[in-house]
């Protein structure tokens, strides 16, 4: 590739161990390649249409500060402990509520600039997960850090905006959500764009220790031209809980792989999902809820619609470990198909290596219930506002567990919108 090279990777800001790990990451990046839809994990993707010469990392050191056009994103979280704000992936902006416990040692920051950054960073999320990964690790010019110690409750959301608005670039954001044990917190992320041409690479880590309680959710409205491939990883301790909901909207090609390890004995872990595909969007998700020790519990709930031409893809697999006796692990994937043109794949899977197990999958695709439709129509709501109205109660069930109501009305605001409602 011309614009993602070992010269330019050397030329990004950063701590001494930063510089080490680039280098080695550009190489492995060398070595593995890009990916194909012929590898299973990449299967009913677009992937080989993702041109990376024609992005180029920025290297031109941000304005400070929240961008005007980021304000928006912000507001509609509603109140909150924290703040960072990233632009292009570089930390510009961070606060932290006198409240929230900066006293107790809550920290948020820019994770180069923690004195055991270098522990934290690729901690949970390994460097050598996938291509991508690898490009994360090589070209991202620092990372959002949000760390709470044991003990510690934060009882508003910390928020984290990553903005996007380098026509062209190429965007590595990162994100390292810390626990301690005992710990409790809310992280809500926004990823937003203008209409500008971007590869977004974004790369979460959530490690939650013994008995914390971790309520994460993130957002992402993309523009029409935004390529993302996302990973999330997520570590949860003994007796550990986390609740973590992704919501998508925006972007041409949005894939967001999430990895789950339930790590301690006694481990929860919920996965919710709502994406809304419209035009020629693209949006694609691929889960692991990987158990790892006896008595863990793991429930997932992805709820896509699709309309136009756009398409969803939801691939995940449970994987139940020899050790994790006694696991009970859910997963269930609902998808709506509004046009002729539009479409949508449902693969779930199974790998269970011990009997003491409480297992199941279930998925459908498929467009609005004629059942559903007639019965409101009956009753004299016009056809439109009766698939609005189908659409909206059926991604009820995620909107409602997100952990700020603000944003949910917000969302669903946003989503009657496009499904034809009045601004």
């Amino acid at each position: 590739m011309s614009t993602l090279t070992p010269d330019l990777a050397a030329r990004l800001p950063g701590p001494e161990w930063m510089q080490a790990r680039r280098a080695a990451a550009v190489e492995r990046f060398d070595d593995v390649g890009m990916p194909t839809e012929a590898e299973e994990i990449w299967r009913y993707s677009r992937i080989s249409e993702l041109d990376l010469d024609a992005f180029a990392p920025v290297l031109d050191d941000q304005d400070r500060g929240v961008p005007p056009d980021a304000v928006p994103a912000i507001e509609t979280v509603g109140e909150r402990s924290g703040l960072v704000v990233t632009r292009n992936g570089r930390v510009a902006h961070v606060e932290l509520a006198p409240t929230a416990g900066a006293g107790a040692g809550v920290e948020i920051g820019d994770v180069f600039d923690a004195d055991d950054g270098d522990g934290l960073l690729g901690s949970v999320a390994p460097s050598s997960t996938d291509a991508f990964t690898e490009l994360s690790t090589a070209f991202a010019p620092g990372g959002a850090l949000v760390r709470v110690p044991a003990g510690v409750i934060v009882r508003d959301p910390i928020v984290v905006v990553h903005w996007v608005d380098a026509d062209g670039g190429a965007v590595f954001p990162r994100t390292v959500v810390v626990l301690g044990e005992d710990a409790e917190a809310t992280v809500i992320e926004r990823y937003q764009s203008p209409d500008v041409a971007a590869f977004v690479d974004p790369v979460i880590e959530l490690d939650v220790a013994d008995a914390g309680r971790l309520h994460y959710a993130s957002v992402q409205d993309f523009g029409p031209r935004v390529w993302q491939t996302g990973y999330q990883a997520t570590r949860v301790g003994r007796d550990a809980h986390l609740t973590s909901i992704a919501v998508a909207l925006g972007g041409d090609y949005a894939r967001l792989r999430t990895d789950a390890r339930l790590q301690g004995q006694g481990a929860t872990s919920q996965l919710m999902a709502l994406y809304f595909g419209s035009d020629s969007t693209m949006l694609d998700f691929r889960t692991l809820q990987d158990h790892a020790a006896p008595q863990t519990t793991s429930d997932l709930l992805f709820k896509g619609a699709v309309a136009d031409t756009a398409k969803g893809v939801y691939s995940g697999l449970i994987r139940v470990r020899k050790e994790a006796r006694g696991t009970s692990a859910f997963q269930t994937n609902r998808n709506l198909v509004l046009s002729e043109g539009a479409g949508a794949e449902s693969v779930p899977n199974l790998e269970i290596e011990t009997n003491d197990v409480r297992c199941s999958h279930a998925s459908a695709v498929g467009p609005i219930d004629d059942e559903q439709r007639y019965y409101l129509e009956s009753r004299g709501v016009p056809p439109e506002v009766a698939e609005r109205l189908i659409v909206l109660g059926f991604f009820s069930q995620v909107l409602e567990r997100l952990p700020s109501s603000a944003l949910a009305g917000r969302l669903r605001e946003r989503m009657a919108t496009r499904l034809g409602a009045e601004a």
